[in-house]
């Protein structure tokens, strides 16, 4: 064998090595892209599901949020409502007081206490309604005057037992029973 021949030969071997090696190097770099082509989807894909699951608990949030203020701004405005119409009482109370009945409304309340507490009692009420008290209860009126929208408190002689039928606590027993007449 010639030299020249030998050296063809180990050109030719090492071209064919080469183009070997190539094409071993492309199919390795086509398949890293795929690879890498495949692991970019997979993340995109995973970053559009996690950034739509994170919108959606967003929206959940404030919509609850948003729920939630309603539901005060409703509440807020039945209480408000329920304070004027107790308010719109409250001053029906005070008409009551002046009115021709009122004498009849506490000669009532004053036989009621008398049949709960005994005939010896201690009648306090307003100091508008000093003249009336004093027709009424006669020397069981005590003057000192107390800030109540009407009516009368009585107590026993002894002081034991006290018997609250101011409208304002006759009012304040009967709230949630008012409140739920007005929420109607």
């Amino acid at each position: 064998m010639s030299l020249e021949r030998l050296v063809e030969e180990i050109r030719q071997r090492a071209e064919r090595e080469l183009a070997a090696e190539e094409a071993r190097s492309r199919e390795g770099v086509e398949g890293l892209s795929k690879q890498r082509d495949q692991r970019v989807a997979e993340v995109q894909s995973e970053g559009r599901k996690l950034a739509e699951a994170e919108a959606a608990r967003e929206r959940a949030q404030r919509l609850a949020a948003a729920k939630l203020q309603a539901r005060k701004l409703v509440y807020e405005a039945r209480e408000r409502r329920t304070h004027q119409q107790l308010d719109a009482v409250r001053a029906t109370l005070a008409e009551l007081a002046g009115s021709d009945e009122y004498p009849q409304v506490l000669k009532r309340m004053f036989v009621f206490a008398g049949d709960r507490l005994g005939k010896q009692l201690r009648v306090l009420g307003r100091s508008e309604d000093a003249s009336l008290l004093r027709q009424v209860a006669g020397k069981s009126y005590d003057d000192t005057p107390v800030p109540i929208l009407g009516g009368m408190i009585a107590e026993a002689s002894d002081g034991s037992r006290r018997l609250n039928l101011s409208f304002d606590e006759l009012l304040r027993l009967r709230e949630d029973e008012v409140r739920a007449l007005l929420a109607e």
